[in-house]
């Protein structure tokens, strides 16, 4: 009989506006689905993706899945067994909502599942985080801890790799907005400035600050007023046709808070009800469509379970 799993990873908002690097969440959609069966060859093929329209490379040692995948098996021993691996994308490429994690956990969490490995998941993130050095050159985790353990998450630090899960107020909605125009993230890492004033270092701290504090107090209020960014933003909402126009109507429309998600195009606005976060992204949608832009358009919670099996 045939060994085989299928692992649905969500989609992340990294950076939560004021924390780069250093934040981020998970949402229950859109996200990416994974296909892994055991061969009988040792070693990792691909021999299938949809939905990226031909831009994703099948050879394993090209691709973040076969990348991480392999990381994985190489440091558990386990060089001897063949796994072929169908990445269905079900979420779209640059869209700054961490579309290549997305498929990297999915993967990790399927090889992890497959081989009866009962490792806490956090074990995995050194091997998402090879994916994410692939990707974009730098191996960052404010997505792939989200995407793979689920909920709020921040990185308290990297040397060594420390995660802390955040709790939330429930009820907290996330409206998305992926507008179609292209922001590569390498290349929008590229563009933050390497040099900061004290001052403005200190502006950022107390908005980091105030936002976990809200996070744990349930402050919804503190949360907004803390989700203001003065080091990235101001270079990165140029590459977002209209972003200041955007933030204004979400704004006026009910939204708590109102940023960008990862390097972007894709923006993000938090409020208090589901039905405040339609409204939003609906009219977002519709200025986008008149100014001649496409885009896709979310609506969730924050998603505290990360990957799943389908």
């Amino acid at each position: 009989m045939e060994k085989l799993i299928k692992v649905f990873a969500p989609a992340t908002v990294a950076n939560v506006v004021c924390g780069f690097d250093v934040l981020g969440f998970a949402v229950n959609q859109p996200g990416d689905e994974v296909i892994m069966r055991v061969t009988h060859k040792p070693g990792i093929t691909i021999s299938k993706i949809t939905g990226d329209n031909g831009r994703l490379p099948l050879d394993p040692y090209k691709n973040t899945v076969g990348v991480s995948v392999q990381h994985y098996l190489d440091s558990i021993g386990r060089t001897d067994i063949g796994l072929d691996i169908e990445l269905h994308k079900k979420m779209p490429i640059g869209s700054g909502l961490g579309s290549s994690s997305a498929s990297t956990v999915a993967g990790l969490f399927a090889a992890k599942t497959l081989l009866g490995d009962e490792t806490d998941a956090v074990k995995l993130l050194p091997f998402a985080m090879k994916g994410e050095e692939m990707a974009c050159g730098h191996g960052h985790a404010d997505n792939v801890a989200p995407a793979l353990l689920g909920g709020f998450v921040l990185i308290r630090s990297y040397e060594p790799l420390d995660i802390v899960k955040l709790p939330h107020p429930q009820g907290l909605y996330c409206a998305i907005v992926f507008p179609d125009v292209d922001v590569p993230t390498r290349e929008a890492r590229q563009i933050i400035r390497n040099k900061i004033f004290m001052k403005d270092a200190v502006t950022q701290w107390g908005n980091i600050a105030g936002l976990v504090s809200g996070l744990f107090m349930n402050d919804i209020d503190l949360i907004g007023r803390s989700m203001i960014d003065i080091l990235v933003e101001p270079v990165r909402s140029m590459l977002i046709p209209d972003f200041y126009k955007m933030r204004e109507m979400a704004m006026n429309s009910g939204a708590v808070s109102f940023g960008i998600s990862g390097s972007g195009p894709s923006v993000f606005a938090f409020t208090r009800d589901e039905e405040t976060a339609r409204l939003i992204t609906q009219k977002l949608q519709q200025h986008l469509t008149s100014i001649k832009i496409g885009s896709n358009i979310y609506v969730s919670e924050i998603n505290d379970k990360g990957p799943k099996i389908l």
